[in-house]
């Protein structure tokens, strides 16, 4: 099988290519600046071009490109695909650029995928994909994909791109949110590297997520932040509640905050059938670092 990835020179695009190479699969990386795909190529020793034609000659084409360059990159692809094309993305946003596929596309069939993890994963085991079809015959290369990936121990959802999008504006925008701002905060006071000699394990998971969040691309981040839909009123909440819990500190209100903190305990714990194991895991991961 021959798959072209277009993006193949950003991170998930080499990790893809090494991915599917390890497959057997015949990869070709596509992307518009011979220098960087050179460079992403090291080490993976597949074909690339900087010919955007040359998913022509490809069964599977995935687009791997930032959401704000998506549309113009489908819209120059379009002319090259044929009717027996799968065509897939892998933007972490579902709504626009699905609508997108479906406007310029009109020969192969299209899926929305979506891996919820970075170019650090060491495989798919044990990892998140979302898949949004949105036809009958969308929904059968999704169960085909699925049926790939969960078994190589991916776990695999379906659902459509708006269900995807409003999920992942608290999965992913509010994760990321929380990361930023407190980093924003910690630089504020005493230096990391002090705090971090005398940290205990929370600390020390806060960081891990603080830092893996600024240490990827500030530019998808902020197309993270700018599009996906609903995140502005949920970060609103999120200030609105972070206020009320340091009202409650700054008043000293002791037995509120003690009655507050076991209410939110009683509704995880009905909601969360793990809750319990939450503290054992949070050791395992700081010991891990």
């Amino acid at each position: 099988m021959k798959i072209a990835i277009v993006g193949g020179s950003g991170k998930m695009g080499r990790w893809l290519a090494r991915f599917l190479k390890k497959e057997g699969k015949e990869v070709t990386l596509i992307g518009r600046n011979q220098a960087r795909l050179a460079q992403a190529n090291r080490g993976l020793n597949v074909a690339a071009t900087t010919d955007i034609a040359a998913i022509s000659e490809a069964d599977v084409v995935i687009i791997s490109v930032p959401i704000d360059h998506f549309e113009p990159v489908v819209a120059n692809l379009s002319p090259y695909t044929h009717r027996d094309q799968i065509i897939l993305d892998i933007t972490s946003i579902k709504v626009a650029p699905v609508a997108a596929m479906h406007k310029y596309i009109q020969r192969g069939i299209i899926l929305g995928t979506h891996p919820v993890f970075g170019p650090g994963a060491r495989g798919v085991a044990s990892q998140n994909f979302v898949l949004t079809p949105t036809s009958k015959p969308e929904r059968t290369l999704a169960e085909k994909v699925k049926g790939f990936l969960e078994a190589r121990g991916a776990i695999v959802s379906l659902m459509t791109p708006q269900e995807h999008d409003e999920m992942m504006a608290v999965i992913l925008g509010l994760a990321h949110f929380i990361a930023i701002v407190s980093a924003d905060t910690l630089l504020k006071l005493k230096p990391p590297k002090q705090m971090a000699a005398v940290s205990g394990v929370t600390y020390k998971v806060l960081m891990t997520l603080v830092e893996s969040v600024l240490s990827e691309d500030p530019e998808l981040y902020a197309s993270l932040q700018m599009n996906l839909p609903g995140l502005t009123r949920i970060e609103e909440l999120f200030q609105e509640s972070g206020q009320a819990w340091a009202d409650l500190v700054k008043k000293g209100e002791r037995q509120e905050f003690i009655s507050r903190m076991k209410a939110l305990k009683g509704r995880l714990e009905q909601e969360t059938p793990d809750f319990g194991k939450a503290y054992e895991n949070l050791y395992k991961i700081a010991e891990g670092l």
